[in-house]
C-alpha cells in the first residue's frame, strides 16, 4: 500500500537577493541546474519559484512522474535532481536507481515529508546523495544543494539523528577487525566536513587518483557503497553513545 502523501510546500517567504554593484562583483558563471521530481502540481510550482530564486541555481527541468524523470533528465543533463519519495507508480527511490544508472554522476537529493528511518537507508542504497525533508528552510536548502555539489552528503538534523541511531542499533554486529589507515581516517574526516575529492587532495598534498584509490580502500573496510554511507558510517563511530529518553 502506497503511504499516505502529505502535501508540504515551502512556506518561508522569498526575498529577492540585494543586488550589488557590478564593478564591484565578479562575473558570475552561469546558474548550477537543478531538475525536480514532484508529482503535485501546486506543491512543483512552490519548488519550482523557490530554486529560481536563489541567484546560482535554476530549475530547467521539472517532472511529475519517475517514467517522466527518465526521459527528460538525462537530457537536460542537470547537476542535481530534488526528488520526492512519493510518486505515482514508480517510486522516487526506484527512479533514483535508475537515474544513477544513467547519469551516474548527478547528484540526487531525496526531498520528503517523512523521517522514515526505513525509507532514509532504502534511499541512500539506492544511491541518493542527500536525504532532506520539506520543511527545510529556503537558507539551508540552497547550502544542502551547494554542500552536494561539493562533494558533501547533505542531511537534515532530524534524518541524521536517525541514520546515526541505526548504527548504533547495529554496533554489535559491525566487523570490529576494520581498521582504518591514519591517511584513510583524514581522507574520511575531510569528506564527512563536506570537500570535493580535489580540496581534499590538495589539504593533504595528495593526487585526486591517490585520493579516489584511499577512498575505495574505505568503502570495501567499511562495507559501503557510497560517500553518502561512508560518511554516515564515520559519524556514527564518533558519536559516543549517550542513553537518550524520548
Amino acid at each position: 500500500m502506497t503511504p499516505h502523501k502529505i502535501m508540504i510546500q515551502p512556506s518561508v517567504k522569498i526575498t529577492k537577493p540585494v543586488k550589488t554593484s557590478r564593478a564591484s562583483e565578479p562575473a558570475r558563471k552561469s546558474p548550477l541546474k537543478v531538475a525536480l521530481v514532484e508529482d503535485q502540481p501546486k506543491v512543483r510550482e512552490s519548488w519550482i519559484k523557490l530554486i529560481n530564486s536563489f541567484p546560482d541555481f535554476s530549475c530547467t527541468c521539472a517532472c511529475a512522474t519517475g517514467e517522466e524523470a527518465l526521459r527528460m533528465i538525462p537530457a537536460a543533463a542537470p547537476d542535481v535532481v530534488l526528488m520526492d519519495i512519493f510518486l505515482p507508480r514508480m517510486s522516487g527511490i526506484e527512479c533514483t536507481v535508475r537515474l544513477k544508472e544513467l547519469v551516474p554522476q548527478t547528484q540526487i537529493v531525496i526531498l520528503t515529508a517523512m523521517a522514515d528511518q526505513e525509507l532514509v537507508f532504502l534511499a541512500l542504497e539506492a544511491g541518493a546523495d542527500g536525504y532532506l525533508l520539506k520543511r527545510t528552510k529556503p537558507s539551508d536548502l540552497r547550502i544542502a544543494l551547494l554542500d552536494v555539489l561539493g562533494g558533501g552528503a547533505p542531511m537534515t538534523s532530524q534524518i541524521a539523528r536517525r541514520v546515526i541511531e541505526s548504527f548504533r542499533q547495529k554496533a554489535k554486529v559491525r566487523d570490529e577487525s576494520v581498521r582504518l589507515s591514519v591517511r584513510e581516517e583524514q581522507i574520511l574526516m575531510l569528506l564527512s566536513q563536506g570537500y570535493a575529492n580535489k580540496v581534499i587532495a590538495d589539504k593533504l598534498e595528495l593526487s585526486i587518483d591517490t585520493v579516489c584509490s584511499h577512498l575505495k580502500h574505505v568503502f570495501n573496510k567499511l562495507h559501503v557503497s557510497s560517500r553518502t554511507e561512508a560518511v554516515v558510517r564515520y559519524m556514527a563511530s564518533k558519536t559516543p553513545l549517550v542513553k537518550t529518553s524520548d
